[in-house]
């Protein structure tokens, strides 16, 4: 299992929100780039960034941080946030970025995500389901839609995506650990796609636990405030999941 530590962006700085909730923030570090380099001495494989202004304004804002991340660390970087658009991917790939995850737009205009896989290639392109009692919530989690999150993601496995984040929304942040039901069904309906947990991670026996479920598919594991805080230390987790 691949652990993605996670750097969310806003206003050029390494913050946290709880529950997606933007008037409850804790910024981390004044330089995401720093930060991420942190995260690769501790051992990371790959780093998550979400462009949370960007997901909010509908394509990407904090560039010149993401330009800044991906010139300072060897390891590949995937982002969130904001990607809604052909052009928007081009400009992530061009400053280093080595996935995109598409998100809010899936559920606006299905067919974006096939038109990237087709000119990307589906390893470049990520399906990114944020779900909220079981329904989708898109535009940095403040919109709920009616879209159910497990039909969703059957339909775009079926359109070519090879991998998706699942968050669970009622969970992140929280340290409550993660919604292992979800992650475990998605799993399974879905066998050709990697899937990537996130949301309510609080302790190396939390991510243990997914291991436990024994789902080949089951690629990784997001981990954000569980590591801001101390509570998981990196280089102990992957020396525990290694063995």
């Amino acid at each position: 299992m691949i652990i993605l530590p996670a750097i969310d962006i806003r206003d050029g700085k390494c913050v946290r929100l709880l529950q997606g909730d933007y008037s409850k923030e804790t910024i981390y570090a004044d330089s995401p780039a720093a930060q991420a380099l942190e995260w690769e001495k501790g051992g990371a494989e790959y780093i998550h960034l979400v462009d949370l202004d960007g997901a909010r304004a509908g394509h990407p804002v904090n560039l010149e941080a993401v330009r800044d991340i991906c010139s300072k660390v060897s390891v590949p970087c995937e982002i969130g946030g904001g990607v809604r658009t052909v052009e928007d991917a081009v400009k992530l790939f061009s400053i280093g970025i080595s996935r995109v995850i598409l998100g809010t737009i899936a559920c606006q205009d299905s067919t974006i995500v096939s038109r990237m896989i087709d000119k990307f290639g589906a390893e470049k392109v990520v399906l990114g389901i944020d779900a909220r009692n079981g329904k989708v919530a898109v535009k940095g989690w403040l919109e709920s839609t009616d879209h159910d999150a497990m039909e969703l993601a059957a339909s775009f496995a079926a359109k070519g995506v090879v991998r998706i984040i699942y968050t669970d929304i009622a969970t992140d942040g929280m340290l409550s650990g993660p919604n292992y039901a979800s992650i475990s069904t998605l799993c399974e309906i879905i066998p050709s796609c990697n899937i990537i947990a996130s949301g309510g991670i609080s302790s190396q026996e939390d991510v243990l636990k997914l291991t436990y479920l024994n789902k080949k598919n089951l690629e990784g594991a997001i981990l954000g405030k569980s590591l801001y805080e101390g509570r998981i230390k990196l280089p102990e987790l992957i020396a525990a999941l290694k063995n």
